[in-house]
């Protein structure tokens, strides 16, 4: 089974608001300096955008699979302990993270979560994958549902 991942309105706007926002102050300015810290924020932000915003979720009988851009994070199904539906509260905060810029990635906290590792679009598609290990994933998808309901009748 695999399910598409889709941005946030919020997100959507803001990430692209960002990127034309720098273009234009780069195409304006005459600075050098101004020039190539711009230059080197664009590169940074693409590269992690590139690197972790998560494309789509898929499962079959032995692994999930978060696509990304640039890789594939894979995690056996023999390691996770559950799987259930669980959208982030709004008493969430970031430890490390993208809180919108091509998706919502990264190292967030949350009281009744606890540490977790997101790759999802919309807050509203998301479930929390705990595996054996104690790490907890909170990923997100189209039809999540689906998607929660065919992981734990593989588990």
């Amino acid at each position: 089974m695999k399910q598409i991942v889709k941005l946030s309105t919020f997100s959507l706007i803001l990430s692209v608001s960002c990127v034309i926002l720098l273009l234009v102050v780069l195409y304006f300015s005459s600075d050098d300096i101004i020039n190539y810290i711009i230059c080197a924020i664009l590169v940074v932000w693409m590269a992690l955008a590139l690197y972790y915003m998560p494309m789509s979720i898929s499962c079959d009988s032995n692994e999930l699979c978060i696509r990304r851009s640039l890789r594939v994070k894979r995690i056996p199904l023999s390691d996770i302990e559950s799987v259930t539906v669980c959208p982030p509260t709004m008493a969430e905060r970031r430890i490390c993270c993208s809180g919108g810029w091509f998706g919502y990635w990264g190292w967030f906290s949350d009281p009744s979560i606890d540490k977790y590792f997101a790759y999802y679009g919309k807050s509203s598609e998301c479930f929390l994958v705990t595996l054996k290990s104690g790490r907890k994933y909170l990923l997100g998808c189209e039809n999540m549902q689906d998607m929660v309901g065919y992981i734990q009748k593989q588990l």
